[in-house]
Order: C-alpha cells, then sequence, then structure tokens
C-alpha cells in the first residue's frame, strides 16, 4: 500500500513530476541535451491535398523515433477549392498551438505543485484572404489574430495560468518572429 501511495504521490495533472525534476537538473548539468530538432517530411497529392508524415527527432544528444508513424492529411474545404479530405493548414497551427499550450500549463503546473482537475481550451483566428490572394499588400496572409481561452478547475490561479501558458513553445514561435530558411531543389 505504501509503494502504491508513493507512486501516486508523484504523479500530478498526469505528470510524473519525479522524472521531471529528474530532466530538469539533467539538463542544468549537461545543458546539450536540451537541444531538439523536430521533423516533419510532406508530400502533395492534388490540389490543395498533402500528406505530412512526423517519424523521428532528435533530443537528448541522440537520433529517436516514434513509436509509429504520424500521418496528418491537410486540405482545404469545398467554399477554399478544396475536397475537405483533412483540417487545412492554418487549422494545424491552431491545433498545435493548444496542445502545446495545454501540455505546457500540464507540464509548468504540476512542477509547482499546482493541481488541475480539468481543463479545456478554445482556439479562433481571423485571416483575411485578400493577403493570400494578393489582392492587398497591405494585408497579411497570415493570422492577423488569435483567441485564445481557457477553462480551467483547480488550485490554480488566472494569473499564474496567463504567465504558464506564455512558456509554450508554439506560443513563442507564434508570438515573436522567428527565421525560416527556405531551400528548394528542383526535381
Amino acid at each position: 500500500m505504501t509503494t502504491m501511495t508513493e507512486t501516486m504521490a508523484m504523479i500530478r495533472n498526469g505528470v510524473n513530476v519525479t522524472k521531471l525534476g529528474e530532466t530538469i537538473e539533467a539538463v542544468k548539468q549537461q545543458p546539450e541535451i536540451a537541444q531538439f530538432k523536430f521533423r516533419a517530411r510532406n508530400q502533395w497529392d492534388t490540389g490543395g491535398h498533402n500528406v505530412a508524415t512526423i517519424d523521428s527527432f532528435y533530443g537528448a544528444c541522440e537520433e529517436m523515433e516514434h513509436k509509429q508513424p504520424f500521418v496528418m492529411h491537410a486540405d482545404e474545404p469545398p467554399v477554399l477549392l478544396g475536397e475537405d479530405n483533412g483540417a487545412n493548414p492554418v487549422e494545424f497551427v491552431l491545433a498545435g498551438l493548444s496542445g502545446c499550450m495545454t501540455t505546457t500549463l500540464a507540464y509548468h503546473a504540476a512542477g509547482r505543485g499546482l493541481s488541475i482537475e480539468d481543463m479545456s481550451s478554445e482556439f479562433e483566428g481571423d485571416i483575411d484572404l485578400r493577403g493570400l490572394l494578393d489582392i492587398d499588400p497591405n494585408v497579411r496572409c497570415g493570422y492577423k489574430e488569435i483567441r485564445v481561452k481557457f477553462k480551467v478547475k483547480g488550485d490554480i490561479d488566472e494569473q499564474t495560468v496567463k504567465e504558464l501558458l506564455r512558456k509554450s513553445p508554439v506560443y513563442d514561435t507564434l508570438a515573436n518572429p522567428v527565421k525560416i530558411k527556405i531551400e528548394v531543389e528542383k526535381a
């Protein structure tokens, strides 16, 4: 009974807090293990339909593989000339942001000893097609605003939730300019 209680005490918000602490300490001792490279490959099918595959990454000073490849179909809805065979890429951005902010909040809250009983969120963004379609050079191609609403039940206050959500790597990527290098190879 004691072993089960001790094991349960190390888990908070579904996060193994003991392993989280060990990981933080390992990174402090050996900063190079904190360097990760995530990858995706994409193959165009037709029109707006394309398929991304994610199967490996670099982290903790070695190449790693996921248990199985993750395959994601992207397409456009018919109103945007697609066949609706998958979420469109800007919806994937919202899904990535939602997943990252949720995970970040759960991990950081667990690390601070804060319990979350329930959490849900909604994401909505505005895009003006005049930018994408080259109709107005003053209109950006991407999102002009993304609105995020979190509902959190637990022993965590609103200010701490906002603070921890801003630690999300995807939030940081979207909120701050990131350099993107494009290389084209003629087939």
